[in-house]
């Protein structure tokens, strides 16, 4: 099922590979365009967002390649499971977005996808770049300290 993060918003999906492949510079909370189903769907907490991206497609911005399952219930009226599905941002976002894609090789990622308080499906997407094979064992030495220090500091009272 899905959990609850420390803002009281209802997680859906988490892409936690993102923060671990990528150096995150930018967050941005997005609108999703979903159909009936897709919400049904979400609201059972089996969507997969690990490998998907969002990129420009004309002057919109899309989710692409995220995976939410059919609704059972749904039968004939069910919808596609890895659509694209349009971003509900702002013009100036987008531009934003598009420009550091394009000029600066950043990549658009989703970390999370969740309903907020007003119970409205949001995606969390980031503007990021791709990290090493040597800032991942970094990253991976410092994560693996952190967790000794906090035993040791534990242990010691």
């Amino acid at each position: 099922m899905a959990a609850n993060d420390k803002n009281g918003h209802r997680v859906v999906a988490d892409n936690r590979k993102a923060r671990f492949n990528y150096e995150i510079v930018d967050t941005i909370e997005a609108g999703i365009a979903l159909t009936g189903t897709e919400v049904k769907s979400l609201r059972s907490g089996k969507a997969t967002i690990g490998e998907s991206y969002a990129g420009p497609s004309g002057t919109d911005f899309f989710l692409f390649n995220a995976y939410i399952p059919e609704y059972l219930q749904a039968n004939r009226f069910n919808h596609e499971t890895r659509r694209p599905r349009r971003l509900l941002l702002h013009k100036r976002q987008i531009n934003k977005l598009i420009g550091a894609t394009q000029r600066e090789g950043f990549t658009v990622v989703p970390l999370r996808v969740y309903f907020n308080d007003r119970g409205r499906a949001k995606v969390e997407i980031a503007l990021a770049r791709g990290k090493n094979l040597h800032d991942k064992r970094e990253t991976e030495k410092k994560r693996s300290w952190d967790r000794d220090k906090a035993r040791i500091m534990r242990e010691k009272g």
